[in-house]
């Protein structure tokens, strides 16, 4: 009897001897047979790690699978301790950009307010794209209009340098200050209206505001104008005053989280098989005084954990790289390899006090968060933990961050969608993959939507282009199946569909009003949500009405999975595929079609069964009801007074509704 061969891992053919590889901490590097690196990682204990990429094949997930087929050798560096290889493998990853490694993508360029500090006399600027050139940076900020309007206030109060060189030295030449001096915005550097020293002082208020530290600020304006009205200096008390409300203006548009002026920094993010979008808040002396966003396509396999400490590991070594390191005079943290100082541990200042906040906040804990702690504390200076808010101000804005990583995942999940070459990419490749004669310009989705055999519906959803045609969706209310069958269900609402697009097909396509018929135009692909069972009961469908030319697949619960029909094997999508996104947004669109139709009927029939008992209230009394109270539950809680207010309801029917949906309450 012949027995089928279990396919043999490919890095067998390069295994080094185990007694070679090292149980030290360290990072690993797999390169192709070209010499490339393709994939990065990190471990406590070399050793260990390395062994398990040589197990059974059976054993290991697809995209590790994938990159030991494109792997030919695979060499490790030595780390002096697990803080060490978290920086190495960071390092190692910006440097080589390995395809088998997941890749944070910045959701746009973000705005920074700069400050050039190696100037003699520095320039406050709005910037992207941070260079390495001595600037101090603040920031990251959502959009550029909110700090340039900070900016801009804060100039009435610090009128620092904003123009550029080439105006700067102009009228440095000329003699005569830039229109800005004249409306009270600079202080005149370019034609020693202030000294270097000065305007030095002034910038250092600018970049303590920024930072938080407003009472000291606040304490001098306010005293100033005290001592000039008392001086009878009216005329200057006046223009101090308008100060400290350009300050109160300013104040109010950074966002106080907490009652407590304390550092902190806020992580959390939304998710799914294939993409996590991250979002960080930076805050300051209990203020937001930054915030970042990343997405990230899931090519490993890492679970959230591991991929927060990757994101984390990420955007605080970018951040001493923009708004610390240049400023404290130090060079980006780089790491060695076994031993040598590398200059982690230093003082805490401005700078670095800026780069992580004390705590760090996140939905659940990191993979080795003491070690994080560790390298954070290294950045920092001090000792930072990271921990879970359980309540209280901190959870509540954590949850806020949620929602944005909710929304930034919305919104770059849109543009992907309505990107046309992507789009055009997505169908190409969904041709190629399932083998489909054409292109499928039109693709029909269908989803079954019952509890426990009640209220059973299904949903059709049509992408035409890769885009959504809302017009052509269509809802079905199971007739024929009794109980949970969904692949009787399934049956059913293909036959009614194309049931009806046999009546169609050959009447014109509008009918005797002019509007268009639901069922007249053929898919191109019929998507099932289901495995073999749901796509077997739609083929049986299609060959009973003998229609022909339309294709059938079926997405199943792994999401890179699909069936097609004569095929016992499935096709597997590759997770970064255009293709795996089109198929996935229209199964989650079908799947929500659906699930509103079921709870739509469901709400319905409860509210038929809550006054299917009370005699005299009919349909046109229920709807009188439900418009005035909205919810059965605002019925079941008003008095009679209040059920005597509904249209149509008289006093002895309040009584008695109140008594049928409250029994046991004392009539009021």
């Amino acid at each position: 009897m012949a027995t089928t061969s279990r396919p043999r891992n490919p890095a067998l053919d390069f295994r080094p001897d185990p007694g070679t590889i090292p149980t030290d901490p360290g990072c690993y590097l797999w390169r192709d047979r070209h010499g490339r690196v393709i994939y990065v990682g990190k471990a406590k204990s070399l050793r260990s790690r390395l062994s398990s990429y040589f197990q059974d094949v059976g054993q290991l997930h697809q995209r590790t699978r994938a990159m030991l087929e494109t792997a030919a050798s695979v060499e490790w560096i030595i780390c002096g301790s697990d803080v060490e290889s978290l920086h190495l493998e960071y390092n190692l990853i910006k440097q080589h950009r390995p395809r088998f490694n997941v890749r944070y993508n910045d959701d746009k360029s973000y705005p920074y307010l700069a400050v050039t500090l190696a100037e003699e006399v520095p320039r406050a600027m709005v910037r992207r794209n941070p260079r390495h050139d001595g600037t101090r940076y603040f920031g990251p900020y959502a959009h550029a209009y909110a700090i340039r309007e900070t900016l801009d206030l804060l100039l009435r109060i610090y009128p620092v340098r904003t123009c550029s060189k080439g105006v700067f030295d102009r009228h440095a030449r000329a003699g005569r200050p830039c229109l800005l001096f004249h409306i009270g915005k600079c202080s005149g550097p370019c034609v020693g209206e202030v000294t270097p020293e000065e305007h030095r002082d002034l910038l250092d208020g600018l970049m303590a505001f920024i930072e938080g530290d407003t009472d000291g600020a606040t304490e001098e304006l306010e005293s100033r104008m005290r001592t000039e009205a008392e001086k009878q200096n009216y005329e200057a008390a006046a223009r101090i005053r308008d100060q400290l409300r350009a300050m109160e203006t300013a104040l109010a548009k950074q966002v106080m989280v907490t009652g407590k002026k304390e550092d902190f920094d806020a992580i959390s993010w939304h998710a799914d098989d294939l993409e996590v979008a991250f979002q960080v808040f930076f805050i300051r002396r209990g203020r937001v005084v930054g915030r970042k966003g990343a997405t990230v396509d899931r090519v490993e396999d890492l679970d959230m954990a591991e991929l927060l400490t990757r994101f984390i590991v990420q955007v605080f070594s970018e951040r001493v790289a923009t708004v610390g390191g240049d400023a404290a005079g130090r060079e980006p943290l780089t790491a060695t390899a076994k031993g040598g100082a590398d200059g982690l541990v230093h003082e805490p200042d401005a700078a670095t006090t800026q780069v992580v906040g004390k705590e760090v906040l996140v939905p659940e804990l990191p993979e080795d968060a003491d070690v994080l702690e560790e390298l954070l504390a290294d950045l920092r200076g001090s000792r930072v933990a990271i921990r879970v808010p359980q309540r209280g101000p901190k959870r509540e804005f954590l949850d806020t961050v949620r929602g944005n990583a909710e929304e930034a995942f919305h919104q770059h999940r849109l543009k992907r969608a309505k990107d046309f070459n992507a789009r055009s990419q997505a169908l190409r490749e969904l041709q190629e993959h399932l083998g489909l004669e054409q292109s499928p310009l039109r693709i029909e989705c269908y989803d079954i939507s019952t509890l426990q055999g009640t209220n059973s519906v299904a949903s059709m959803v049509v992408m035409e282009d890769g885009l959504p045609r809302k017009s052509e969706y269509r809802r079905f209310k199971i007739r024929g199946v009794a109980g949970q069958d969904d692949f009787a269900m399934m049956h059913e609402v293909i036959t009614r569909r194309f049931r009806r697009y046999l009546e169609e097909r050959d009447a014109p396509l509008e009918d005797e009003s002019g509007r268009p018929r639901k069922f007249a135009y053929p898919p191109n692909l019929v998507l099932i949500d289901g495995g073999k069972g749901q796509l077997n009961a739609a083929k049986r469908a299609l060959d009973e009405l003998g229609v022909e030319g339309v294709e059938l697949a079926s997405l199943a619960k792994r999401m890179e999975e699909v069936f097609r029909p004569g095929r016992s094997e499935s096709i597997m999508l590759p997770r970064s595929s255009e293709a795996l996104f089109l198929v996935m947004r229209i199964r989650d669109e079908a799947h929500r079609f659906a699930i509103t139709y079921h709870r739509s009927l469901r709400g319905k029939e409860m509210v038929e069964s809550v006054f299917d008992d009370i005699p005299g209230v009919g349909a046109a009394r229920r709807r009188a009801l439900m418009t005035h109270f909205g919810t059965v539950r605002a019925v079941r809680e008003a008095t009679v007074d209040e059920l005597a207010e509904v249209d149509g309801i008289s006093d002895g029917l309040a009584g008695r509704i109140h008594q049928a949906l409250r029994p046991g309450v004392r009539r009021p």
